[in-house]
């Protein structure tokens, strides 16, 4: 099995990347920073991301992804820094049993248009659009249909994955993965005698679109993830579920919903 490791650059993630660096030679499995089939991202969810938008230009979904949570909150990682051997153990049974589980969740397509032409990019939580000088203003379409002008401070559209990030923050609603949907919240809109936008997050289908048509040569800050890019050319922005997804590895059973009352409740439900 080929793997890699991404970390997060503090203590505790280097010294567990090189004690995974021994387990794996041990088990001989093969260090790949180009192809690996396995990417292990040891430290939070920023550094999950970061190996996602490292390898997925090239690699697409023919790469899977497992977590070790070092940092405050790993929604993505599922192993604790004191379970590294086992994972290097069952990393091993399943190569030589050519049986690698994984699951896949959806991921977002964002179509970004400028006079320059077309670009697209991925995103495993959330895109989110801001103005940067002051409020933005926005046409929101959903197929093609004008549904509101927005005004406020921006729009954050997320994945089910990213439902429990800055959507959840927003007063979205959280949507177990394997639902195939986007969902738009808005980001403290304008709501009064004059403007008015729905004021509630929505959540679309796989087979619907939203376009926003912001002002024109207005400065605007566009994320991805944790990737921030300040424009002033867009025309429009095409969001909508992406063909391609995710591939998460697992070795053992972590049920969503467990993972989001740890993360948010605590372990002990009382």
């Amino acid at each position: 099995m080929k793997y890699c490791v991404v970390d997060r650059g503090d203590e505790l993630s280097q010294q567990l990347a090189q004690q995974f660096h021994a387990l794996a030679a041990s088990y001989e499995m093969e260090l790949d920073e180009l192809k690996p089939e396995i990417v292990l991202s040891i430290g939070g969810d920023g550094t999950f991301l970061q190996a996602f938008h490292r390898f997925e230009p090239e690699l697409g979904n023919s790469v899977a992804y497992v977590g070790i949570h070092t940092g405050r909150l790993g929604f993505f990682a599922d192993w604790k820094p004191d379970e590294i051997e086992l994972l290097a153990q069952l990393m091993s049974v399943a190569a030589k049993d050519n049986e690698l589980r994984t699951v896949q969740y959806p991921l977002i397509e964002i179509e970004i248009t400028t006079h320059q032409g077309v670009e697209t990019h991925l995103a495993v939580n959330e895109f989110t659009l801001k103005g940067i000088e002051g409020t933005l203003v926005a046409q929101l379409n959903i197929n093609d249909e004008l549904f509101e002008m927005f005004r406020g401070d921006g729009i954050c559209i997320s994945t089910p994955s990213g439902s429990t990030a800055y959507n959840k923050s927003l007063g979205g609603a959280v949507i177990h993965p394997s639902i195939e949907t986007l969902q738009i919240a808005e980001i403290a809109s304008l709501n009064n005698r004059i403007y008015r936008t729905l004021g509630s997050s929505m959540v679309l289908p796989k087979h619907h679109h939203c376009d926003i048509y912001p002002q024109s040569n207005k400065h605007l800050l566009l994320s991805l993830d944790h990737l921030n890019m300040q424009r002033n050319d867009v025309i429009s922005i095409r969001c909508r579920v992406a063909d391609q997804k995710i591939r998460f590895s697992r070795f053992r059973p972590f049920p969503f919903w467990n993972r989001v009352r740890e993360a948010f409740i605590g372990f002990d439900v009382k």
